[in-house]
C-alpha cells in the first residue's frame, strides 16, 4: 500500500507525537494473531515523513498485574524540558481499568526503542461512582497557567442517564493526582465514551490565547463512530459548552462517515500542524482477518484545521507528503457529462491513486433548482442507482468493465426542509465486492457549499481503502472494498453522471497514480 507500512496488523487508537526529528506512531497490537486476542502489547513505528514507516519493538507488553489484560489507550505528552511521558489505560488482573505511567529508558533515543512502566503504578483509580470497566484513555494533557498543572481528560459514562462523560484530573508530577470537580462536558444518551481528545483549534494549533474555539472529540462505544463538536472552553470552571447544542457529540458532526473510530490527533511542532490519525477497521469477517494473517490499518494521517470561512466545522486533509508518491498524472478538464452518461478515464492502473476532481452542474440547471428533490438521505435513499434531477454524479472506482463490481464515490443535490437546496456526498459500497462476508452500505452526509463554489472531492484509492474528502475536507468518508473482479488490469475508474435531466462540466479532473511507501523507507 502506498502510504501504510503498518498494515499488517491489528492497529487500533494510536497515541502518536513528534520527537527529536521522528514522527512516532503507537498502536494497540495483537503480536500472536490478526484479530483481538488475551495480548495487546503496544506496537511501535517510526517515520521522518509520515509516509514512510520503519517498524520497531514493541513498546510495552502486558506484563504487570495492572496491566496483564492488556495495555490499552494511551496517550504521549512532550514537556517543555523535551521530557516525554506515556500514560495510558491498564486492564488489571480483574478487569479493572487503571490509569499508568511509562517513561522513555533512554531519552536520549530519537527511537525511544525502551520504554520503563513507573514503579508506582497504578497512578490513578476510577472515582467513587464510575464502573471499573468504565474509566479509560488519558488525553494528552496540556498545562494550565492559572495553578501550573498539567490537565488530562478521562473518558467514561453515567450509567443513570446513559450519558457520556468527560472527566478532568490535574497534576503537577504525573503520578499524583486530582479529579477537579464537576464535569468538563456530559451528553445524555450518548453513552461509554471512549478516546477522548480535547484542542485548541483555530490559532496555531497551541492553548494560546483566550476566545480561541475548541474541539471535544469522543469515540462513541454504542455505535462505534467519533463525534466532534467546537466550542468555548473555560479552564475556571472546567467547563466546556459547544457552540450548537443541537450538534453536540454523539448527535451532529463527525470526524469520518465511514469506517473510522478511535481516532487521536497531536500537535507537529515541526511544520505546526495538527495531525489525526483513525483507525480503519475491516468489512469482512475475522476467520477471513485470520486467514489473510492481517486486520485493520490506520487511516492516511490528515490535518485538521478549523474552516474559516464557515467557523462551524473542522476541515480535513491528507498530509502533504502523501503528495511525494504521485508518479503519472493524467489531467482532464472541460469535459461534459451528459444526463445518464458515464466516461472512462484510460490509466495504467488503478489500484493506488489520488484523484482531484471538481464538478459544477450546467448552467441551465439555476432556472431549473426547483425540480431538486427533497428528504435525501445517504444510507436510506438507494445510493448511486437512485437518479434524482440533480444527481448522483461523481467518480467510480475499483470498477470492472460491466460494472458489476464499483464503489461509486457522488454528489447528490436536494431540497433540504428549509426549502434551500443541500449538497450531499456518499459513498455507495452495495456493489463493490461479490463476496458475501463483507459489509456493505451506503455512507455520506450533507456537506456545507457557499456560493460560488464547485464541488470538489479528493479521493485516495489504496487497494481495499477508499478515502474521501469533500469540499476541501468540510467532510471525510472511508470505507473497506474487496473486490473480487475489478482487480490489477480488470480495475477501472470512470465519471458518471445519474441525474435524469442535466449535464454536470467536469471543471478538474487530475488522477495520479501513486507509488508504494514500502520502497522509499529512509533512516
Amino acid at each position: 500500500m502506498f502510504c501504510r507500512s503498518i498494515t499488517e496488523l491489528l492497529t487500533q487508537r494510536a497515541g502518536p507525537m513528534y520527537y527529536r526529528g521522528w514522527y512516532h506512531l503507537f498502536y494497540q497490537h495483537n503480536p500472536k494473531g490478526a484479530v483481538k486476542g488475551d495480548i495487546i502489547a503496544w506496537g511501535h513505528a517510526v517515520s521522518r515523513d509520515l509516509v514512510r514507516w520503519r517498524h520497531l519493538p514493541l513498546a510495552m507488553v502486558p506484563d504487570h498485574w495492572y496491566d496483564i489484560k492488556g495495555a490499552m489507550t494511551g496517550s504521549t505528552t512532550v514537556l517543555p524540558d523535551g521530557k516525554v511521558v506515556l500514560l495510558y489505560s491498564g486492564n488489571s488482573n480483574t478487569s479493572e481499568q487503571v490509569q499508568c505511567l511509562a517513561v522513555p529508558a533512554n531519552p536520549r533515543d530519537p527511537l525511544l526503542r525502551r520504554w520503563t512502566k513507573h514503579p508506582a503504578n497504578p497512578i490513578l483509580r476510577a472515582p467513587p461512582g464510575i464502573g471499573i470497566k468504565d474509566f479509560r484513555d488519558p488525553t494528552t494533557a496540556w498545562f494550565d497557567k492559572s495553578d501550573r498543572t498539567w490537565r488530562t481528560v478521562i473518558g467514561s459514562k453515567d450509567d443513570h442517564g446513559h450519558a457520556g462523560i468527560a472527566m478532568t484530573y490535574k497534576t503537577k508530577d504525573f503520578l499524583r493526582y486530582e479529579l477537579i470537580p464537576g464535569y468538563l462536558h456530559r451528553v445524555n444518551g450518548s453513552g461509554m465514551w471512549e478516546c477522548v481528545d480535547f484542542y485548541p483549534i483555530g490559532g496555531n494549533g497551541k492553548n494560546s490565547s483566550e476566545g480561541m474555539l475548541y474541539v471535544m472529540k469522543e469515540s462513541s462505544d454504542d455505535d462505534r463512530h467519533d463525534y466532534y463538536a467546537l466550542g468555548r472552553y473555560n479552564a475556571k470552571a472546567n467547563r466546556w459548552t459547544p457552540l450548537d447544542p443541537k450538534a453536540d457529540l454523539g448527535h451532529g458532526l463527525r470526524y469520518d462517515w465511514g469506517m473510522f473510530y478511535a481516532s487521536k490527533t497531536f500537535y507537529d511542532p515541526a511544520k505546526r500542524r495538527r495531525v489525526l490519525w483513525g483507525w480503519v477497521r475491516e468489512a469482512d469477517s475475522k476467520q477471513t482477518d485470520i486467514t489473510k494473517g492481517w486486520g485493520s490499518v490506520q487511516s492516511i494521517p490528515r490535518t485538521v484545521a478549523l474552516d474559516e470561512k464557515t467557523r462551524t466545522n473542522l476541515l480535513q486533509w491528507p498530509v502533504e507528503e502523501v503528495e511525494t508518491l504521485r508518479l503519472n498524472s493524467t489531467h482532464l478538464s472541460g469535459i461534459i457529462i451528459d444526463a445518464g452518461s458515464i466516461f472512462s478515464i484510460n490509466l495504467r492502473q488503478a489500484a493506488q491513486l489520488d484523484i482531484e476532481a471538481s464538478f459544477r452542474l450546467d448552467a441551465s440547471v439555476v432556472g431549473a433548482l426547483d425540480k431538486a428533490e427533497g428528504g435525501y438521505n445517504c444510507s436510506t435513499s438507494g445510493g448511486a442507482a437512485n437518479r434524482g434531477a440533480l444527481g448522483p454524479f461523481g467518480l467510480l472506482v475499483h470498477a470492472n468493465e460491466h460494472h458489476s463490481e464499483q464503489m461509486a464515490a457522488y454528489f447528490y443535490v436536494s431540497r433540504g426542509l428549509d426549502g434551500g437546496l443541500q449538497t450531499h456526498f456518499c459513498h455507495d459500497e452495495s456493489r463493490s465486492s461479490r463476496a458475501r462476508s463483507v459489509v456493505k452500505r451506503v455512507v455520506g452526509s450533507t456537506v456545507p457549499m457557499l456560493n460560488g463554489e464547485a464541488l470538489s472531492v479528493r479521493i485516495l484509492v489504496d487497494h481495499s481503502i477508499v478515502e474521501s474528502f469533500a469540499m476541501g475536507g468540510r467532510l471525510a468518508v472511508t470505507s473497506r472494498v474487496y473486490p473480487s473482479e475489478a482487480i490489477y488490469a480488470k480495475a477501472g475508474v470512470y465519471v458518471f453522471n445519474n441525474a435524469t435531466s442535466f449535464s454536470v462540466a467536469v471543471e478538474k479532473l487530475v488522477v495520479h497514480e501513486m507509488d508504494s511507501s514500502k520502497k522509499h523507507v529512509r533512516d
